[in-house]
Parts: structure tokens; C-alpha cells; sequence
């Protein structure tokens, strides 16, 4: 009788518990829903997709097809900017304010900047060459940017950072070198996390890290950003090829940016893997825009 009485009176404490010690669950059933909404929209997709959604502010993350390796298209150009960068702030490589002068020799597809140029009279900078391949991909501004930083050292540094299946392999629209299997390629979980290492600074100091993220909020065709509110601003780099559309970067939601990156390949419809990249960055923007305004139980704060 005294075992009975002692266990209703732990029982009776436990039902007392102060409020205070009772767990949010809003913000997680959130989570589970922005989850059911990506994994349909992935189920959905007539081709193979790939997510990774990380949370900069507590670091929980959502991957699906994580660690599968995709055809990056110019996402690549994504770490070569960020070693750009990196070798500007060290002084022992490309420069950022290193100057070059255009040679008609040097065009591939997809330069409809660099075409303009005068061959041997028009000199620019290395950041001004990282900036046509932000703002229109221009694939002959990544080739000098490559030849000058050096597809070696854009390996070295994301190996530096256990960065394993991100590979830069050879330079764009080098057709053969794709024929022979070597394709630029990453995963999204990879992708995220060179972005979540660049917004903690572990790779390049905060002036750098302001200067690089400037670079890539400039406004341009891409996915991510398509369907969200124009006064967002995003900081991504998208890509494209045959059958394959990638886009990947940091959405600054209102008090909770995160970082995003979607894969695609062996897409059927190309306009509809698009469409899909741009409804999982809008379903993942939702999620942080209110937890961004939200306190742990769901009110809406001031």
C-alpha cells in the first residue's frame, strides 16, 4: 500500500510539471511537413532528384538522394569562385584585381559577354571575369578564371574541407573530356556544406565572405529564387546541361537563412525540372520564413 501511494505521488509531480519544462513541437511538425512536401515533389519529378536543405541557425539538415553524385553543369563554377576568393585573401595566387586581356582564341559556347570583346584590346580583371560567370555563366570568363586559379588547387581546397566527391574536371564545353567520363560533378550534401563553411568563415575571412556573397546575390536567370518573393535575396549559381538542371546557394529568409542545393538529371522534361528545383526552394522558403518570425511555440513575434 505504501509502494502504491508513493508511485501516485511521482505520477501526481509528473502531471504537475511546470510548463516551462514541456518541449516545443511546433517548429518540428513544421519541419515534417516542408519534409513530406520536398519528398513528394522529388516523387513527383520524372527524372532523378537530389535535395539538401541545411539550416544556417541550428544546423539541422533534410537530404534526400544526398550523396549521390550528379552532373554539376556550371554549379561547379560555384567552389572556383570561392577559391578565387580564397587566393586573393592569402596573396599567393590569382588576384582578384590581376588583369586580363581578351584573346578571341580563348572563346567557347555560351560566352555572349566575352564575344563582345575586342580581341587584344579589351582588359579586365579577374573579378571582373568571376562576375560574367556569376551573372550570365559566361563559359569563356570560367576558362581564364580556371587557367588562372588553377583546376588543381579548386580540388586541393575542397579537399581541405572533406569535400571527397566535388570534383572540378575539365573545363567548359570540353566536349571530348565529358565523353571520356569526366564530368564536373558534386552531391547536394557536399554543396551545401562548402556553402555553410563560407557563411561560418572557415574558408575565407569576413570581408572575403561579404564580397564573395555580394557576388552571387547579383540578379540572373536561376531557379531557386524564381518562385520566392522579389526582396529576398538569394546568393546561388545554377547550371545547366542536356537532360540535368542544378541550382544551389543561400535563400537570407528573414531571420533564418539556409543554404539549398537541388540536382537533377535524366530529366525528360527540362522546363518541368526547372519548375520543380524553383517549388522545392519556395516549399523550403516557407518553412524558414515562419520560423524565422515565430517564437519555439508558434506565436507570431513582433
Amino acid at each position: 500500500r505504501n509502494m502504491h501511494k508513493r508511485l501516485t505521488l511521482v505520477l501526481i509531480m509528473l502531471g504537475a510539471a511546470p510548463a516551462s519544462a514541456q518541449l516545443p513541437t511546433k517548429p518540428d511538425l513544421r519541419w515534417d511537413r516542408m519534409v513530406a512536401e520536398v519528398t513528394s515533389i522529388a516523387s513527383r519529378h520524372d527524372g532523378v532528384m537530389g535535395v539538401s536543405i541545411l539550416d544556417l541557425t541550428d544546423h539541422r539538415s533534410f537530404v534526400l538522394n544526398g550523396d549521390q553524385v550528379f552532373p554539376t553543369a556550371s554549379t561547379i563554377k560555384l567552389p572556383l569562385l570561392v577559391e578565387l576568393y580564397r587566393q586573393d585573401q592569402e596573396g599567393g595566387g590569382a588576384r582578384l584585381l590581376d588583369h586580363y586581356t581578351f584573346d578571341r582564341a580563348d572563346l567557347v559556347d555560351g560566352s555572349e559577354i566575352m564575344r563582345g570583346l575586342s580581341s587584344g584590346v579589351s582588359m579586365i580583371t579577374n573579378h571582373d571575369l568571376a562576375q560574367f560567370m556569376v551573372a550570365v555563366s559566361d563559359n569563356s570568363a570560367t576558362n581564364a578564371l580556371i587557367g588562372r586559379v588553377g583546376m588543381e588547387k579548386v580540388n586541393a581546397m575542397l579537399r581541405t574541407h572533406g569535400l571527397t566527391q566535388t570534383t572540378l574536371r575539365r573545363r567548359m564545353m570540353d566536349l571530348a573530356a565529358a565523353q571520356r567520363g569526366d564530368e564536373n560533378v558534386a552531391t547536394p550534401r557536399e554543396l551545401t556544406r562548402l556553402l555553410e563553411l563560407v557563411a561560418k568563415g572557415d574558408i575565407l575571412k569576413p570581408a572575403a565572405t561579404q564580397a564573395m556573397m555580394e557576388q552571387l546575390t547579383t540578379g540572373k536567370e536561376s531557379y531557386i529564387p524564381r518562385r520566392l518573393p522579389a526582396d529576398v535575396r538569394v546568393a546561388n549559381k545554377p547550371g545547366s546541361l542536356d537532360g540535368v538542371r542544378v541550382d544551389a546557394g543561400i535563400v537570407y529568409a528573414a531571420h533564418r537563412p539556409f543554404a539549398i542545393a537541388v540536382m537533377t538529371s535524366m530529366d525528360r522534361d527540362e522546363r518541368a525540372a526547372e519548375d520543380a528545383i524553383s517549388q522545392v526552394a519556395l516549399t523550403a522558403y516557407q518553412f524558414f520564413e515562419i520560423v524565422g518570425r515565430t517564437s519555439p511555440y508558434g506565436r507570431i513575434m513582433p
